[in-house]
């Protein structure tokens, strides 16, 4: 300025200079005047600098609930955990799962030396309780859940039985029997959780059975319940339902902050009319006569040798599998408008024994309690197996699942398998990309909403694949990986904001439930890390918290 106060450059001016700095420069240059400071605060200067910065694509607006440019550049840049902040080593052995309690104030980690230990979540977090399982025959500890009012804490385990023959268990108050034991378990309600169980029919059939048990089974009279089946689903091919999960579909009203963009909707079936149409039906006839008219062509074909090659002893096996289920599945119950039900999910296929499909089946209210007929007993004989409500089809191996708060949207880690592959074999599936994609469903529509979020990768083939946790919060989500970083998304933007690094394979990520800005990972490398975003990190560490734009102006990343 002159020495009478007027600029001696033009706003204008001072606007083009600044589009050619970087953000840090231009915060730094708004300390020089107030002018230039005037200037450094300009919307239009902010959103090119977030879009240059972040490389999001232009056609994507803003964030809904943002008030300004500049708030959402700093929000971005300020408010991911990012900061490492502690690092706990308590465990002696690879850590596999994290997850937090309802109230944040507590966490619980699994670990391979066969432990589940409690941590007070403070400012500094501190050990309050380690229980070693070893002592009920258990190999290691791979996953845990804490129940609605965090008064019980849900804790799944590789059982060794005997000649080294390997289940799963489940430890609440009691232990009940889950098998495979990567089923891990889930609660359904505060003093009830789902459990499962794996039955051989052949050489790659079996059925899966899903059981609703008590967490307190301690009950006097032998006339009350403390299990009941809740389901029983045919697996063809080698598969088997694994990693089950529920969702309240009464928090679907929650605000919706994802976007719509115009990815292709993903392959999504639904069977609730058990794949047939009801002209179709209609024309095919009762159940009973289109069951003895598969058969009929079954061994027509069988009979006639010379008309088309024999076929493979596996491919029998699952053609024959599938006449048994025509007509003895018992089809969902309508649902209607119900808002109480719930929603089970949980990996599946059809194909394969790599799990590439999510299976759904809706819990209506009745079913969310263990009175009633036990075992079954309210099916009727020629109801043996039950339907899926719906199928989603990722074609790919599915390496991890989580849920958004709101519990609307499912995330989803895949490994896809390359495109136009066939599964010749059940016991061959496709090979599978090192690229790890999180897709994102609607549970609401049960359609794709989002193109795959990609940064994270893994190594390990088919035989050797395993399960990788991610977590959801508010604005952001995060994922392990097997190249030894966490990774953090925005959900809005679908940009990643920060890779997180450990000597090992990342195995799951968590955030705190009340705090978005805190997240913990855990490893192979036997560690756990707590992370928490730089705003967090300056106000805890500064007597008086600095402005942002100072500080951000002194930081380069």
């Amino acid at each position: 300025m002159d020495e009478g106060g007027t600029p001696l450059l033009p706003d204008c001016l001072v606007y083009q200079i600044f589009l050619s700095l970087g953000p840090a420069d231009v915060l730094a240059a708004g300390l020089v005047c107030r002018q230039w400071q005037a200037v450094s605060r300009d919307e239009f200067l902010w959103r090119e600098q977030f879009y240059r910065y972040y490389q999001v694509a232009r056609d994507v607006p803003r964030h809904p609930a943002a008030t300004s440019w500049y708030e959402e550049f700093r929000r971005l840049y300020d408010t991911v955990p990012c900061v490492e902040v502690q690092t706990l080593r308590e465990h002696t052995d690879q850590v596999l799962h994290l997850s937090f309690s309802h109230s944040g104030y507590q966490f619980a980690s699994c670990s391979k030396d066969c432990t589940v230990k409690i941590w007070n979540n403070d400012l500094t977090i501190s050990l309050l309780h380690s229980a070693d399982m070893r002592p009920y025959n258990w190999s290691y500890t791979q996953f845990s859940q804490f129940n609605q009012d965090d008064s019980l804490l849900l804790a799944s385990g590789v059982f060794l039985g005997p000649h080294n023959s390997s289940s799963g268990e489940i430890a609440v108050i009691s232990l009940v029997r889950n098998k495979p034991y990567d089923v891990f378990g889930c609660w359904l309600t505060e003093t009830s959780l789902i459990s499962g169980n794996l039955h051989r029919i052949g050489d790659i059939t079996s059925c899966s059975v899903l059981w609703l048990n008590n967490a307190f089974q301690d009950v006097e009279s032998e006339n009350v319940n403390v299990v009941k089946r809740l389901f029983k689903i045919q697996n063809l091919n080698a598969s088997t339902i694994r990693t089950v999960m529920v969702a309240d579909c009464s928090r679907f009203d929650s605000p919706d902050l994802l976007l719509d963009t115009s990815a292709p909707p993903g392959h999504v079936f639904d069977l609730s009319s058990d794949g047939v149409d009801e002209e179709e039906e209609e024309a095919a006839g009762p159940a009973p006569r289109r069951t003895k008219e598969g058969w009929r062509r079954l061994l027509g074909g069988l009979l006639d040798a010379g008309a088309q090659p024999p076929l493979a002893e596996r491919m029998l096996e699952t053609k024959v599998a599938e006449l048994l289920a025509q007509g003895r599945t018992k089809l969902p119950e309508g649902h209607g408008a119900c808002a109480q039900h719930k929603l089970l999910i949980f990996t599946t296929g059809c194909l394969t024994y790599s799990p590439h499909q999510i299976g759904i089946k809706h819990i209506l209210p009745h079913q969310m309690t263990t009175a009633g007929p036990v075992l079954g007993e309210g099916r009727g004989s020629d109801a043996f197996f039950d339907a899926l409500d719906h199928v989603i089809d990722v074609h790919g191996h599915i390496v991890g699942m989580g849920l958004s708060p709101d519990h609307r949207y499912l995330y989803v880690n895949s490994r896809a398998w390359p495109s136009g592959s066939v599964v010749a074999d059940p016991m061959q599936p496709p090979p599978i990309a090192e690229e790890i994609d999180l897709l994102v469903f609607d549970l609401k529509t049960m359609r794709e909403v989002k193109r795959a979020l990609r940064a994270h990768r893994a190594y390990t083939p088919n035989d050797e694949c395993f399960f990788i946790f991610l977590d959801v919060s508010r604005d952001f989500v995060a994922s392990g990986a097997e190249d030894r970083h966490g990774y953090v998304w925005d959900r809005h933007y679908n940009i990643c904001l920060a890779k997180l690094r450990h000597q090992d394979v990342v195995n799951s990520v968590v955030f705190s439930p009340q705090e978005q800005e805190l997240l913990l990972t855990a490893s192979d490398d036997a560690t756990i890390k707590a992370w928490r975003s730089p705003r967090t990190v300056r106000i805890l560490q500064a007597p008086r918290p600095r402005p942002f734009f100072s500080w951000f102006a002194s930081q380069r990343r």
